[in-house]
């Protein structure tokens, strides 16, 4: 067993053990991670998290949260961040490890402007911004413009298979609410007032054919991802073994993001035939797209869109278009399908981001086993006896095995899974696992180092393989579970604007 390794190094490899979720070196998770998206960042995905629901008595369900608008300032006025009405937003499940969804959230905004106007003079004047005074419920006569959203639950193919509304488990209605941004503390009447007002926005939902409610919320909240992000991208500008926690600072600490966070009974998304779920979340838009040269007065006249959707953005595990994907691909990727995978195969068994590791800090050798099977294995199946499904056809995404207990807040390891915490990463993935050093050690060998001490863990390379297969690599950040709630929607309250520079 490798618990039983007692040296100092066996137990930094113990530490790594499982850590594959990304076959690639860590940056900063997926935010800009193509060129496209850099332009369009309503639709850029950022993060994936799923994973048993920690929250006291909520322990029967999976949470999934697919966060996008990377990079959000917490003074973004006067539109703040929402979402693109013309876009479609969808969370998919794979329920029998087929790489092809078999149920798919889709979500469909709309703004609506109120026109609230003052009296000047003797003229009504709409106003330049998005509320006239304080806001404390859900739909306030103080909010100028009101955004909603629809569910649509679809089995089978995401465009032809059978679809249903979503419903409030209070009333039936198909439309709900989403919480505007934290425009600050006077807009919301005190340093809580947002996190009551947001409560509001937390819906108990109908899914069709699942016998039990579910929980629905959508809204901004604070950054959950953290990593040394300008240092990193500055050629890895930083001690990669130096202290684990506190070595550098976050650079997303400062940042807010848009949240689509949904809590589902597992039955509603196991089958009873293999506790696993693979997961992924995808963002579309129309085909056709037209500037409208004279927009005229209203929220959503700028252009006109047409034709088939055409998906722009795609997330399952971290890191993975930023990182190893190559630059001409990355739009390629995002528009893929985790059936299609195979295509780029190639960035997975032969990936390049080792070797720059390597020409950067020529004491750590990349891996030499090629092809990198041990992170075929970890990055397109998952791991053995932990979180592959039984009938895995190997691709790219996020996969969870429902029949693990979850963590409570107080005992998670951010080392999830390596760590004997296997309830986290890469058993799907919490807010707080720390997948930047994780996967910095799985791209540097740690699993053919480790095949030399279990002789379970089966990925096609031995130590020899790895002369840097055993180092702690880190970017120096760390956060603990008690960094985030310990309820639904986990992901904290967001950055007020007027804590801007604070």
């Amino acid at each position: 067993m490798l618990s039983k390794r007692t040296n100092a190094l066996s137990l930094m490899l113990l530490a790594t053990s499982t850590l594959i979720a990304a076959p690639s070196v860590s940056v900063a998770s997926s935010h800009r991670e193509a060129p496209f998206l850099t332009g369009q960042p309503k639709v850029d995905a950022t993060d994936l998290y799923l994973f048993r629901s920690y929250e006291p008595g909520r322990e029967g369900y999976v949470t999934v949260v697919a966060n996008y608008i990377p990079f959000q300032d917490p003074f973004g006025g006067p539109n703040f961040y929402q979402f693109d009405q013309n876009a479609l937003y969808e969370i998919h499940f794979d329920t029998n490890g087929d790489a092809k969804e078999d149920l798919t959230f889709q979500f469909r905004f709309k703004n609506t402007s109120k026109r609230t106007a003052l009296t000047i003079g003797n003229k009504q004047i709409p106003i330049p911004l998005i509320n006239s005074g304080p806001i404390s419920s859900v739909n306030d006569a103080a909010l100028n413009n009101r955004e909603t959203y629809t569910i649509d639950l679809v089995r089978g193919d995401r465009r032809s298979g059978t679809r249903a509304s979503v419903t409030n488990a209070s009333g039936g209605a198909t439309e709900f609410d989403k919480p505007v941004d934290n425009i600050g503390d006077k807009t919301f009447g005190g340093a809580d007032g947002y996190a009551k007002y947001a409560d509001q926005h937390i819906y108990n939902v109908n899914i069709p054919s699942c016998d039990t409610p579910a929980r629905v919320f959508v809204g901004q909240r604070k950054e959950p991802f953290y990593i040394a992000v300008g240092k990193t991208f500055d050629l890895f500008n930083l001690n990669p073994l130096g202290a684990e926690v506190g070595g550098n600072e976050n650079n997303l600490e400062g940042k807010n993001v848009s949240s689509i966070s949904m809590e589902v009974p597992i039955s509603c998304v196991a089958s009873q035939s293999d506790p696993v779920v693979g997961a992924w979340t995808t963002a579309s838009v129309r085909q056709g797209r037209l500037i409208n040269p004279n927009p005229g007065s209203g929220l959503n006249n700028a252009t006109k869109e047409g034709g088939a959707w055409t998906q722009v953005s795609r997330l399952g595990m971290p890191l993975v278009n930023e990182v190893v994907i190559g630059t001409d691909d990355k739009d390629r990727f995002n528009s893929s399908r985790p059936s299609n995978d195979g295509q780029f195969a190639d960035y997975v068994t032969n990936p390049a981001l080792p070797a720059l590791i390597e020409t950067l800090f020529p004491s750590a050798k990349a891996p030499t086993n090629f092809p990198r099977t041990d992170l075929v294995t970890a990055f397109l199946k998952g791991l053995p006896g932990v979180n592959q499904p039984k009938n895995v056809v190997a691709s790219e995404m996020m996969r969870l095995n429902t029949s693990i207990a979850p963590t409570a807040q107080g005992q998670q390891n951010p080392l999830g899974v390596a760590a004997g915490d296997n309830a986290g990463f890469p058993n799907g993935r919490r807010p707080a696992d720390d997948v930047v050093d994780l996967s910095l050690r799985v791209s540097m060998g740690a699993l053919c180092v480790l095949t030399g001490a279990n002789d379970a863990l089966q990925v096609g390379c031995k130590p020899a393989d790895a002369p840097a297969g055993g180092l702690a690599l880190t970017d120096g950040v760390r956060k603990t579970a008690q960094d985030y709630l310990n309820r639904f929607p986990y992901l904290t309250t967001p950055i007020p604007g007027n804590q801007a520079g604070q």
